[in-house]
């Protein structure tokens, strides 16, 4: 090697170096529900200008928009609604077929994740319903790791937004994602309502991280703006995530309550670059 090779090959390190600081370590992205105001068009070109990686929460026909702008369909529709998932062994045969269509769509057009659901507990005990959960789930598994698709339960709070619903504590969920013990079923954690629940917000990433595939961000209380307004420190639950070696997305699922709202994502996701 020359010693001109030598400073080239240094040169394009830093400058690999610098564009990986520049974006961040973490992939983020933004639920498209949360702007509803823009049109799809709009909203990717404002993301991938801040420097955001993806939308969130999305059908197959917002993908060829999504993708026109170099962005990923983040998470998409997989099987259930919040009120009847997996919990419920009749619901089994059809969220399989529901899974099964979505996630070879998904392989397909290169989309990672899909969405499921607990269900709610409608007087299930939490016993039978992690019992329910694992025995379907264990019957996608294989197809999802044959597909390379991640299938994500949603942890949700049932205090404030969804009453009722299972999965509502990263106990809960982490015990059934254990027992189903596949690489490709994890759960989204969305931070928002684990801080509704239980907060320990970074401890508790830290010790169930493994069991984590996703996740989502929204204020405390209200479930707006990441700013002092909240009670979460966003920076320091940010880096935690980040030093755990995370390449999934993390994305922004907060309703901007400012006059505008891009600048709004923008703030989110400059204190989220970390």
């Amino acid at each position: 090697m020359t010693r001109r090779t030598v400073f080239q090959v240094a040169g394009a390190a830093a400058l690999a170096a610098t564009a990986q600081a520049a974006d961040g370590r973490i992939k983020q992205s933004v639920s498209r529900w949360c702007y509803k105001k823009y049109t799809l068009d709009e909203l990717c070109t404002e993301a991938a200008r801040m420097g955001l990686k993806g939308i969130d929460l999305v059908e197959p026909e917002d993908w060829p928009t999504i993708k026109k702008h170099g962005l990923t369909p983040s998470m998409t529709t997989g099987g259930g609604t919040i009120p009847h998932g997996f919990n419920r062994v009749e619901n089994h045969d059809k969220l399989i077929s529901d899974l099964e269509a979505n996630i070879t769509r998904a392989a397909e057009n290169k989309v990672p994740n899909v969405i499921t659901f607990s269900g709610n507990r409608a007087g299930l005990s939490d016993s039978e319903g992690i019992a329910n959960c694992i025995t379907g789930l264990n019957r996608i598994k294989k197809f999802a790791e044959d597909k390379g698709i991640n299938v994500c339960m949603e942890l949700l709070n049932s205090k404030v937004d969804h009453k009722d619903y299972q999965c509502d504590h990263t106990a809960w969920g982490v015990e059934v994602v254990k027992k189903v013990d596949s690489p490709r079923v994890k759960l989204l954690y969305d931070i928002y309502h684990m801080q509704i629940m239980e907060g320990d917000i970074i401890r508790t990433i830290r010790n169930n991280f493994a069991y984590l595939g996703h996740f989502h961000t929204g204020g405390v209380p209200g479930r707006h703006e990441l700013d002092g307004t909240q009670e979460l420190n966003w920076r320091a639950v940010a880096t935690a995530i980040a030093d755990l070696g995370f390449q999934g997305f993390m994305a922004h699922e907060f309703v901007p309550a400012a006059k505008d709202p891009m600048k709004s994502l923008e703030q989110a996701y400059e204190l989220c670059k970390v």
